[in-house]
């Protein structure tokens, strides 16, 4: 298996990396599935949220703070509240809808964010509701390499 940095404000790994280990039956285990919890959608491009970790957090300020990037964190908080689920459920079930994908890496520091990414399992997401959370991401350059 392979762990890689994949969620839907960071999709990098889409290029050469999860090709390849789909082709060679590797398993992708996506670590950061809700970006550091910026997909939970309590950061604001203002002044960074309300939590300390957000407000605290300057490498998730120096990954996933560019307007197209809130604008998925807008489509997913969109999409949650019409399904009537958490941002973390549908940015969980964006990430198990996609090819190669075997089991995210959560992090879960409260009893709710396990119980989220639990329900997460079985939240099927239509076609049409895969794009609109894909479409607005702009590519990211690629960390990890100097």
């Amino acid at each position: 298996s392979m762990q890689n940095h994949y969620n839907l404000v960071y999709r990098e790994e889409e290029r050469e990396m999860i090709p390849l280990c789909r082709t060679e039956g590797v398993a992708v285990l996506p670590w950061s599935p809700l970006a550091r919890g910026f997909l939970a959608g309590n950061r604001r491009p203002e002044d960074y949220g309300e939590t300390l970790r957000a407000r605290t957090d300057d490498y998730a300020h120096k990954l996933y703070y560019r307007p197209s990037d809130f604008t998925v964190v807008e489509r997913v908080g969109e999409l949650a509240r019409r399904r009537g689920v958490s941002n973390a459920q549908i940015a969980l079930a964006w990430l198990l809808a996609q090819p190669g994908v075997t089991a995210p890496i959560i992090g879960a520091s409260k009893m709710h964010h396990l119980d989220e990414a639990v329900a997460a399992l079985n939240l099927k997401l239509e076609q049409e509701e895969l794009a609109a959370l894909a479409e607005p991401y702009e590519p990211h350059p690629v960390l990890g390499h100097s």
